[in-house]
């Protein structure tokens, strides 16, 4: 092998050609002038302003915060209940009338769709104000420790 017949294992790079005809001439690619032309160039999304305005927790796709109470009619309660027995979430569970909301009791409101001619005793269940007068002229009782909320 003669000096003249080596050959370089990387070829020369080329240099760039600026002007017209170069690859990476005048813009560099970036095709205009002004703020997108600079390095770093960040330009705020406008849209983003107005999303972040728009109020969340609306329309379809969210569900209420609230975790809403379970309904329970009088006549429910007439149909599995004897007299003077405890109507309260956990019974409710027991009698299968309620399951439970991932592994607890659930808030149980009581309202008056029926009639009632037992003697029963409400504990830790919302009541409606007919609900209420329902028990109270039956001879039941509404335990202290159950908030009674009025129905609108």
């Amino acid at each position: 092998m003669q000096i003249h017949q080596l050959q370089r294992k990387n070829k020369n790079k080329k240099s760039r050609i600026v002007g017209r005809g170069g690859k990476r001439g005048k813009t560099s690619g970036r095709g205009t002038k002004g703020q997108n032309a600079r390095a770093g160039h960040k330009k705020r999304p406008e849209i983003r302003d107005i999303i972040k305005k728009l109020p969340k927790k609306r329309g379809y796709k969210f569900s209420s915060i609230k975790i809403k109470p379970k309904i329970v009619n009088l006549q429910t309660i007439e149909k599995f209940y004897l007299d003077k027995q405890i109507v309260s979430p956990a019974t409710l569970v027991e009698n299968k009338i309620l399951s439970r909301a991932s592994g607890k009791l659930p808030k149980v409101k009581i309202l008056g769709k029926g009639e009632l001619k037992k003697k029963i005793n409400i504990q830790g269940c919302l009541v409606s104000r007919s609900v209420k007068i329902a028990i109270e002229k039956a001879g039941g009782v509404i335990m202290q420790k159950s908030k009674i909320k009025n129905q609108n």
